[in-house]
């Protein structure tokens, strides 16, 4: 074989990574229920039809032709009336960077700004990509500690900063534990980062799927810090296979005047994001937001039937998230398996539930399993019904 890249190896996601186990359980013909991969739409949560005209519209007048490689100017623009105008961050339409989904814009992030060797910070546990991405052009990772309120553990962020340390990154509301960070612990994260000459790159693609207290946006607290957001259409709009995200850069912060000016070559050797889904992302933005609603209060529900019931089982202790649509339960092993991804795939091949292992989240997911609640309550049950079987048939009941 001709050798490959020694980086290729470094990447991993555990999200889709066990799909491989899923498909030998298939080889069964047993029924498999998903609770692995958060997609709305492959569940009650469909694309609004609004969308979908736009997207169709797009098409059948020839719109799909190259844009601009930065974005759609009227979808850049419409974007800074979001981020800027709805939730504080200062940026201008040249500030930000359309793309084919947050996954490519954080690619694009992460390659502008690593260097081997380099350390990057992630709240531990966190969404796999970030390690991956980081990983692959050379960084080491840091995690540090969320505290049971929540908040950022500051005195550990500051422990782990070294003369290596490029970017604090966060996810919030997070995955996999829908954590959601509060005012005061996303300026103590700013104020590291700007005392460090630190990069902040925030991800906040969950920030209309908040239960109870509103979401409180990094934009309001950035000022002249060295924000880097990301954001995306594919869950609040239920765009997830259509692919467009975002990434928008702190136009006050004079920190990321190199990056703003070179970040766009990536942008252009990619040529375009797609321009019917642009069109299609920008009637999202413009249109009717009224399932965003309607959505939140089904999941709602849906999260509060699954964290009860997770927590009526000895084995298992599972917090109530606060946005996202995510319980990451932890689970006593009890030496029946030997790790959590043991577990998870004793699990699917019992059951034929399909959940993600914690410890593919960071080793603070360690002795941990996210579960999906986007299904339907019935599917949800069923699921938790099985699961509470093999616990207790595990257990000797």
């Amino acid at each position: 074989m001709i050798k490959i890249s020694e980086r290729l190896g470094r990447v991993e996601y555990a999200i889709r990574d066990i799909i491989l186990h899923a498909r030998e359980y298939q080889k069964s013909g047993n029924k498999l229920l998903y609770l692995n991969i958060g997609d709305p739409v492959a569940f009650d949560f469909k694309t609004p039809l609004h969308i979908k005209h736009a997207l169709i519209d797009a098409i059948n007048k020839d719109n799909d032709y190259y844009t601009d490689s930065e974005g759609w100017p009227e979808l850049r623009q419409s974007i800074v009336k979001k981020e800027s105008r709805k939730k504080g961050l200062d940026i201008t339409s040249e500030d930000v960077l359309v793309t084919n989904g947050v996954s490519e814009g954080l690619d694009m992030v992460m390659g502008s700004i690593i260097e081997e060797k380099d350390e990057i910070l992630l709240p531990g546990p966190y969404y796999p990509p970030y390690s991956s991405y980081a990983k692959f052009y050379g960084a080491n990772i840091k995690e540090f500690k969320i505290l049971d309120d929540g908040r950022p553990d500051i005195d550990d962020i500051r422990k782990k900063i070294t003369n290596k340390s490029k970017a604090i990154c966060l996810i919030n509301p997070n995955n996999p534990t829908g954590e959601v960070f509060d005012s005061k612990g996303l300026q103590s994260i700013l104020d590291i980062a700007s005392e460090n000459n630190l990069y902040v790159i925030c991800d906040e693609i969950y920030d209309e799927i908040v239960f109870g207290d509103s979401f409180y946006p990094i934009g309001k607290v950035s000022k002249d810090a060295p924000v880097i957001l990301l954001n995306g259409f594919s869950k609040t709009y239920c765009m997830t296979g259509l692919r467009c995200g975002y990434v928008c850069m702190n136009s006050s912060s004079r920190q990321l005047d190199s990056l703003r000016q070179n970040i766009f070559k990536l942008s252009r050797v990619r040529i375009a994001s797609n321009f019917p889904v642009q069109i299609a992302a920008n009637a999202a933005l413009n249109g009717p937001q009224d399932h965003i609603l309607k959505m939140v209060q089904k999941l709602n529900k849906r999260r509060d039937l699954v964290v009860k019931r997770l927590n009526e089982f000895t084995e298992i202790t599972c917090k109530k998230p606060k946005g996202a649509f995510y319980v990451f339960p932890k689970i006593d092993l009890q030496n029946k398996w030997k790790n959590d991804l043991d577990f998870v795939i004793d699990m699917l091949n019992s059951t034929g539930v399909l959940t993600v292992h914690g410890s593919g989240f960071g080793l603070s997911g360690s002795n941990h399993f996210r579960i999906v609640y986007l299904p339907q309550e019935n599917v949800l049950e069923e699921a938790l019904e099985k699961i509470d079987m093999f616990l207790k048939k595990k257990k000797g009941f």
